[in-house]
């Protein structure tokens, strides 16, 4: 592992609101000659307007944009002081009816500084002060067509974009940009899709073969200055490599994303659109040409891509809370279609003072809003899973997301958006990412992307954008495709530069891990997301105590951000700071050996003492560790074998013994409910009440204590809430209500809520109330069934599915409703039934009407002997009639039972048990016989 060595100290930003300081000055075509001071090599019939970085320092980037008189053709140069770091980049669109990559004459040049100033929820650091300079070259092409090039220089990097100001419209059909780099360049590469999970392998500029790559792809050049000849120089020149890191910024629906084509041989990387045109209907400007520039720490630290992404949509972020979200799937694919073992989960987040539980692919509607309500009493919020169709539509966005607030869920994981109709980086998805953020903003829910495309500045923009997966995380264990220590040591110099990544680190039972534990628990820290997803079971953790305590310190907002080592592919070590606390993360890929960390770097004065505690692999799973150092030490650190570390480094105040900080959790507290279940008909009223205290055991006192009824809209509940400045141990708040149910309330179930909430011991004063609630069960009763009627045929109170709809008269087809085909069993079709895919549950409502029940039960034959199905008839939630495990070679089974007396008939399907998801399960011919 290669010794880290000092690199310097930079202040972190300080400033909180986002403007933009401008100062402009227009010049003329005849000002806008080459300047005879320009540094770089240009021929005779060449122009070069140079456009300097903000510092006044010899060694700043700067960018040459090149005319060449004989072609005019544009090519764009960046260097470092003389040296070219980024040479000969070609410009230029190609429109449907001009041809702009070449005969462009300059119009005028237009200069301003920016300096961009903002806050963020999410990143590398939560404040950013980002000055540039920037120019605007006007010019003239093919047919007198106007466009406008944009160049940025910034302390990380250069920018450029078109922008085509013709308010009657254009349609692009290309881009000449493009980027050239030396063919021996090692090379950190992503082969292209649309969702970025390929592997990303090491390779060189014009080694790697011809094909399309993704963004952010990474490159290192030579030194910017060493004498070859000299020994000691060479090897400085290693450490002070200049690197360059090419993506793209500004996205929005106007255009599309990109990536970069290659042919074999060389190091030409030109830019290549997702869409063969861009129709404009007025003026456009297109994404930023984006090339973070410098040495690895300067890469890796880089806010650049949100610089150049527009400003926040909205100002009041006070709702946005990033947290740590236990999450069950990775190692229980199953699990989040049991309710029951969702609650396990929230209880550990709950203990351990995570902020959320993440209920992935398989939630019912049916027990969610109990879910929620479970969680929110211990202080954990829910965050829900999407396939991103099923909000496809404003119509959709706001039906779904407006039931989500009724229910109290914080947030939402939206998947597969490379998949789906239309080109997955066009302009159509690209609206849809727009829309879907306004709408989730509206409702107030934070949003985690999957399948998704690349961060391209839209969590500047939008600040509830928590995270996005775009990369090979650790889901890929579960699919037999384990991520390899080379590969973790790349993403983040690559992936994360450019913002969030929801690689769910924190995986210690996957046999297929080939590092170390050390390793692991380092991620987190290495890995930034605003929602950090631990992806382990509560009963893994609690074998590992050494883990737990790091994680459950384990902040996922930073105030900053340092680099203080590594190489992609060999190591990484990074440093975040949150308040007045560093973590430290280094991960490694090879042989055993020591690593040498600079804590000088973190800006510590040299006479300060520092506290580091240190977790590292030891002979008997991790150890941890106290040291007391210097502000300026070099701390050795023992690294195993594709190993890491952890340190949580604090001031050596006198009396500290650790840097761990109180793990907040929330009272017990119990909020009982007369009555728990209601039957009701329109009009009704009924007289509900309610008790909230501690529970038992409980010490604390609660602070301004409320309690209330909260129906839904068009139900009222006449009553006061009633409050209490505290609520001591031993003491109660009890409330009473009168519900009225509305006269066009519609059959089914409706919860009616009753809520306290009460400000939690020792909370921040920004920290939101506690929030407890609990429900009336209100069946508002349709007509009950009379004669001989089929169930298809009556009101199905509830209906859930393990995919698409349950059909009536129909088989399951696929996730849309009414798609399915006639309901067949062992070759004899039904006209009536229902068409369900295990699991499945449906209840109607019989009143004590009925005294029968009959069906033909069995495997629709679509499917044939791959499906497995059991059936299930309960009266009240009590079994009445139950099937064995049929299988498509079974054929149609009778089933039969006596509902006499029963309210409510609840008709389930399970899997067989064999885990194979062809699963119809065909009620076919079920009726009930009533009075």
């Amino acid at each position: 592992m290669p010794i880290l060595g000092p690199l310097g100290r930079r202040p972190a930003g300080t400033m909180l609101t986002a403007f933009t300081v401008l100062a402009t000055a227009w010049l003329s075509p005849a000002a806008a000659t080459p300047l005879p001071d320009s540094p770089t090599p240009a021929a005779a019939t060449s122009d070069v307007w140079t456009v300097a970085g903000p510092q006044a320092d010899k060694d700043q980037l700067a960018a040459d944009v090149v005319r060449d008189d004989s072609t005019g053709a544009l090519a764009l140069t960046v260097r470092r002081g003389a040296d070219p770091v980024l040479p000969d980049s070609p410009l230029g669109l190609r429109t449907e009816g001009a041809d702009l990559t070449r005969g462009l004459e300059l119009l005028g040049r237009d200069d301003r500084r920016v300096h961009e100033r903002y806050a963020m929820t999410t990143g590398k650091q939560r404040r950013v002060d980002s000055p540039m300079t920037e120019s605007r070259f006007a010019l003239r092409g093919d047919g007198g067509v106007r466009m406008d090039l944009v160049v940025r220089v910034a302390r990380d990097g250069v920018a450029f974009r078109y922008e085509l100001p013709d308010s009657a419209g254009t349609v692009v059909t290309g881009e000449a940009s493009g980027y050239r780099l030396p063919a021996d360049a090692p090379a950190w590469l992503l082969p292209h899709t649309s969702w970025y999970e390929e592997v990303r392998s090491e390779t060189t500029a014009g080694g790697a073969p011809a094909g399309d790559y993704g963004y952010p792809a990474l490159f290192e050049l030579a030194a910017a200055s060493a004498d070859s000849n000299d020994a000691a120089a060479s090897t400085d020149a290693d450490a002070d490599a200049e690197y360059v890191l090419l993506t793209e910024s500004g996205m929005d629906s106007t255009y599309p994303g990109s990536k970069l084509a290659h042919a074999a041989g060389g190091g030409a990387y030109d830019v290549a659109l997702a869409e063969a045109e861009v129709v404009s209907p007025g003026e456009l400007a297109t994404p930023w040409r984006t090339a973070i520039v410098g040495d690895l720490a300067t890469v890796t630290e880089s806010t650049l891509v949100s610089d150049l992404a527009p400003d926040a949509e909205f100002s009041d972020t006070s709702w946005i809370r990033p947290g740590t979200v236990s999450w069950s799937w990775l190692v229980e694919h199953d699990s989040p279609r049991d309710f029951e073992r969702q609650k396990d989960y929230v209880d550990y987040a709950a203990a351990h003072g995570w902020e959320y539980t993440l209920v992935d692919e398989g939630w019912s509607r049916e027990w969610v809003p109990e879910l929620v309500r479970y969680a929110r009493g211990k202080g954990v919020d829910i965050l829900l899973w999407f396939r991103w169709w099923e909000v496809d539509t404003p119509e959709e966005m706001d039906t779904v997301f407006g039931e989500l607030n009724d229910w109290g869920v914080k947030g939402v994981k939206v998947d597969f958006m490379n998949s789906g109709e239309g080109e997955p980086e066009g302009v159509g998805r690209h609206a849809w990412y727009e829309d879907v953020l306004a709408a989730t903003a509206e409702h107030r829910l934070l949003v985690n992307f999957h399948g998704a495309t690349l961060p391209k500045g839209l969590q500047r923009t939008w600040p509830h954008l928590m995270t996005y997966e775009a990369v090979r995380g650790h889901e890929y264990y579960s699919f037999d495709q384990p991520l390899t220590p080379t590969y973790n040591t790349m993403l983040p110099f690559t992936r994360n530069v450019v913002g969030s990544a929801d690689v769910t680190p924190g995986t210690f039972s996957m046999t297929n891990r080939t590092h170390s534990d050390a390793h692991e628990l380092a991620l987190p820290v290495v890995y930034e997301s605003g929602l950090q997803h631990p992806a382990d079971s509560p009963e893994t953790y609690a074998t590992l105590p050494v883990a737990e305590r790091v994680l459950d310190q384990l902040p996922t907002v930073w105030d900053e951000t340092r680099y203080l080592g590594g190489r992609p592919g060999d190591d990484a070590v990074l440093a975040r700071r949150a308040g007045d606390r560093w973590f430290v993360g280094g991960i490694h890929a090879g042989a055993a050996g020591d690593a040498e960390v600079d804590l000088g770097r973190l800006g510590a004065d040299d006479d300060d003492r520092l506290l580091v505690e240190l977790v590292t692999d030891g002979a008997d799973g991790l150890a941890r560790e106290t040291r007391r150092v210097d502000g300026d030490a070099r701390l050795t650190v023992p690294v195993a074998e594709n190993g890491g570390f952890v340190a949580l480094v604090c001031a050596a105040e006198r009396g500290r013994t650790t840097c761990d900080q109180p793990v907040r959790t929330t009272p017990a507290t119990a909020l009982a409910l007369t009555p728990r279940t209601a039957t009701a008909q329109p009009g009704d009223e009924i007289e509900v009440t309610g008790r909230f205290a501690a529970a038992g055991g409980e010490s604390a006192t609660l602070r301004q204590v409320s309690l209330g009824a909260r129906p839904r809209a068009g139900w009222t509940a006449a009553g006061d809430d009633v409050a209490r400045p505290a609520l001591r141990p031993g003491q109660a708040l009890s409330g009473r209500w009168t519900v009225r149910v509305p006269e066009s309330a519609e059959p089914g179930y409706v919860d009616v809520p009753v809520v306290a909430e009460y400000r939690a011991p020792g909370a921040r004063a920004s920290a939101p109330p506690v929030h407890v609630e609990q429900a009336v069960r209100v069946l508002v009763a349709p007509p009950v069934p009379s004669g001989e009627a089929h169930v298809g045929d009556l009101h199905l109170l509830t209906a859930t599915n393990g995919w698409g709809p349950v059909e009536v008269d129909t088989s399951v087809g696929d996730d849309g409703a009414g798609d399915g085909a006639p309901l067949t069993i062992g070759g004899t079709t039904y006209a009536k039934g229902l068409g369900a895919h295990a699991p499945s549950r449906v209840t109607v409502y019989l009143g004590g009407a009925c005294t029968s029940f009959a069906a033909q039960a069995g495997v629709d034959d679509e499917v044939g002997d791959r499906g497995s199905v059991s059936f299930r008839v309960l009266g009240d939630d009590t079994e009445l009639a139950a099937t064995g495990t049929l299988r498509g070679t079974d054929g149609a089974q009778p089933v039969t039972a006596d509902v006499t007396g029963v309210d409510v008939l609840t008709l389930e399907v399970a899997d067989g048990g064999d885990g194979i998801s062809y699963d119809h399960g065909d009620w076919a011919d079920a009726k009930v016989t009533c009075d």
